[in-house]
């Protein structure tokens, strides 16, 4: 090929199968499975293998990207490989496109580089901004709970932002039920509205059934699941035992071997079995599973391959779980 620019044109197919659920009460429709730039794009990834995910991700009509100010490694890296792939191939297409990212964790030293303050959240938003390249994002949220500082003042933070144009949306992460009523209460009366609630959540991880999704449900919030495979133990990755290359042998962010206990390995199996029954793979009956019953928007999977993006976006074509599917997989999940 040399030193050809290829132009990337989106399929014209994109919008045929992709479903999209809309986010709480509001105007904006998410796709089933979004995609995360968490770990597998930025310096640690060639630009081309992240362009030739993002891209295929796009022509099976994931219009989501999610992104963070830290996201890499390093941090900064998978918001500048995102602007980069954006400027060369999916400009054209920028309204048809969902950006988010966050801040909250530690990005920079000092002590305005993490947690709530209005001074952090703004400083940020403005470098992700220039690192991406956009005006403004379609989704800006409070990366995870800041006991020190007050809600009111992150929350404000967060309104100011969307009046200053530079986020359409914003929303909230990995915050409690408790907090996440009264960050949507002060959001309300401030008029502008918490889109979006985003927590881990798969079938070993079910913390939001106790409470916050009662929560989103009445504030009339959306969520978008991160982690829905746990780290890739629920996929057909591990059923044989830890493989040498994979996440879990390695140093991981992910997962410890501890994670991944040979009671885990059992349950897992035995899940396998009932996706096989279905003629899926292990990891899309879990996604099948995190979206059941429409209580969650959007699952959001990382990928480090296309194949895995396309399985993601296939599970989309099975049928819902059945109740006595359902039921089968809470008894290995209890057992």
């Amino acid at each position: 090929m040399g030193g050809m620019m290829i132009l990337y044109k989106a399929s014209e197919s994109r919008y045929d199968t992709m479903k999209y659920n809309r986010s709480g009460r509001s105007g904006l429709l998410l796709p089933a499975i979004s995609l995360g730039l968490w770990h597998n794009f930025g310096g640690i990834n060639s630009v081309e293998s992240g362009r030739s995910m993002l891209t295929r991700a796009f022509d099976l009509g994931i219009t989501h990207f999610d992104l963070a100010n830290n996201y890499g490694p390093p941090p900064g890296s998978a918001e500048e490989m995102f602007g980069e792939i954006l400027k060369k191939d999916l400009l054209p297409y920028r309204d048809e496109i969902v950006v988010s990212t966050k801040a909250g964790y530690y990005m920079y030293p000092g002590p305005y580089g993490e947690w709530g303050s209005r001074k952090y959240l703004v400083a940020s938003l403005d470098q992700s901004l220039k690192r991406m390249g956009l005006d403004y994002v379609d989704i800006y949220y409070h990366h995870r709970p800041d006991p020190n500082t007050p809600l009111e003042e992150t929350m404000s933070a967060l309104d100011a932002i969307v009046r200053q144009g530079k986020a359409l949306y914003v929303g909230i992460s990995s915050y409690s039920p408790e907090d996440t009523r009264k960050a949507s209460r002060i959001l309300r009366e401030l008029g502008t509205p918490c889109l979006i609630h985003q927590p881990s959540y798969s079938m070993f991880n079910r913390w939001i059934e106790d409470g916050l999704q009662d929560a989103l449900d009445e504030e009339g919030i959306g969520s978008i699941v991160f982690s829905p495979l746990h780290g890739g133990i629920l996929t057909d990755r591990y059923l044989n035992g830890v493989a040498a290359d994979s996440r879990a042998a390695g140093p991981s962010v992910f997962l410890s071997e501890n994670d991944i206990t040979e009671e885990r390995i059992a349950k897992v199996r035995r899940l396998n079995e009932i996706a096989a029954g279905r003629g899926q793979k292990m990891s899309q009956l879990a996604l099948n599973w995190v979206l059941r019953g429409g209580r969650v928007t959007s699952a959001l999977i990382g990928a480090s391959k296309v194949s895995q993006i396309e399985d993601a976006v296939d599970s989309l074509r099975f049928p819902e779980l059945t109740e006595s599917e359902i039921a089968a997989i809470e008894a290995i999940l209890k057992g």
